[in-house]
C-alpha cells in the first residue's frame, strides 16, 4: 500500500512521510505536497527509497 503521511506538531511544523514507494516514486509522489507547504528545511531518504523500482521481492530460480 502506498502512503503519503503529513504530520503537523504543535509548533505548526511539519514532516512528510511516504511509505510503500521505491525509487524515485516518492520524491515525485511527495512534490506536490512539499510545494504546497514552502520551504523545505531537511530532506532524509527512507530504505525504500534505495530499492529498485518495479522490481520483484522474490526471485524464483529453476534449474
Amino acid at each position: 500500500m502506498k502512503i503519503i503521511e503529513i504530520i503537523v506538531d504543535r509548533d505548526g511544523h511539519t514532516t512528510v512521510e511516504t511509505k510503500g514507494f521505491t525509487g524515485s516514486e516518492c520524491r515525485q509522489a511527495s512534490r506536490f505536497v512539499e510545494e504546497a507547504l514552502g520551504v523545505i528545511t531537511s530532506d532524509r531518504a527512507t530504505a525504500e527509497a534505495f530499492q529498485l523500482e518495479n522490481t520483484p521481492n522474490r526471485i524464483d530460480q529453476r534449474g
